[in-house]
C-alpha cells in the first residue's frame, strides 16, 4: 500500500473524525512481525494538522472495511467514549460455511482468551468469558455457504469469527476457528454510524465489498451494490 493507496481509500474526512476503507490483509498497527501497517502510512492523513490521527478502534488484519480514525486528542477521547459506551452501531457482512440454525437471531454467548503451549492464543467460548453478543441476519444462501449481516453489540477481540463459529458456520478462509482454508477472510466491516453530536444526524458510511467477496456473495444475491 503506497500513499496514494491510502489516500483513496478515504470514505469522509472533517474536522474531528475520518474514516477508511481498510484493506484485508494489512494490520492496522505493529505486531511481533514487523512489517506494513495501516498506522505506519497515517502521517499522510494529517491534512494539515500538526499530528496524524490516531486509531479509535480496531479490525483483524484479514477484516475489511470501516476503520474510524481520531484527528486530534480531544476527538479520539469523544470516539473512545462512544465506543466504550456501546452507542457506535457497526455492521458486518460476511460469507460463512454452511448456514446458522435460524435465518436471523442473536448469539449470545461470552468469550474468553486463552493462552496455547506453543505460546500463541485463541478465543474460546466459556460461561466465565466475558459478556457478548452478536445480532446476526441471513442475507443470501448458495450451495454449501451463506452470506451473513452481523451487528456486534459488544467489542470483543474475535468476537463474530469466535461466534459464528460457535453456532455451525465458520467464516470462509478463517481455519483458526474452523472455517474452510486457502481463502481470504470473507469478513467485512460494511457500514458504521457515529453519533458525534447531540445536534446533528449520526455520521453513518458504507465500505464497497472487496473483490475477494464478490464471487461468493454474487453466488448468494448479492445484487452489487
Amino acid at each position: 500500500m503506497t500513499p496514494d493507496d491510502l489516500l483513496a481509500r478515504v470514505l469522509y474526512r472533517d474536522g474531528l473524525i475520518l474514516i477508511l476503507d481498510k484493506p484485508a490483509g494489512v494490520p492496522v498497527h505493529a505486531g511481533p512481525g514487523g512489517g506494513l501497517t495501516m498506522e505506519s502510512l497515517f502521517e499522510h492523513l494529517r491534512f494539515g494538522l500538526p499530528k496524524p490521527p490516531f486509531l479509535a478502534h480496531r479490525l483483524d488484519r484479514d477484516t475489511s472495511g470501516c476503520l474510524v480514525l481520531g484527528r486530534h486528542a480531544k476527538a479520539l477521547r469523544k470516539l473512545g467514549q462512544l465506543f466504550s459506551a456501546g452507542k457506535v452501531d457497526k455492521t458486518y457482512w460476511a460469507v460463512v460455511q454452511g448456514a446458522p440454525p435460524a435465518d436471523s437471531g442473536l448469539i449470545d454467548q461470552p468469550l474468553k482468551k486463552i493462552s496455547s503451549a506453543r505460546g500463541g492464543w485463541r478465543i474460546i467460548t466459556a460461561a466465565d468469558g466475558q459478556r457478548a453478543e452478536t445480532e446476526y441476519r441471513v442475507m443470501g444462501r448458495a450451495d454449501g455457504w451463506s452470506w451473513l449481516e452481523l451487528k456486534p453489540h459488544t467489542g470483543r477481540t474475535h468476537q463474530i469469527r469466535v461466534h459464528c463459529a460457535a453456532i455451525g458456520c465458520p467464516l470462509l478462509g478463517d481455519p483458526q476457528y474452523g472455517g474452510p482454508a486457502g481463502l481470504p477472510m470473507h469478513l467485512h466491516a460494511r457500514a458504521i454510524s457515529l453519533p458525534l453530536s447531540a445536534n446533528r444526524p449520526p455520521i453513518a458510511m458504507t465500505a464497497p465489498v472487496p473483490e475477494h467477496m464478490r464471487e461468493k456473495m454474487t453466488a448468494c444475491g448479492w445484487g452489487g451494490e
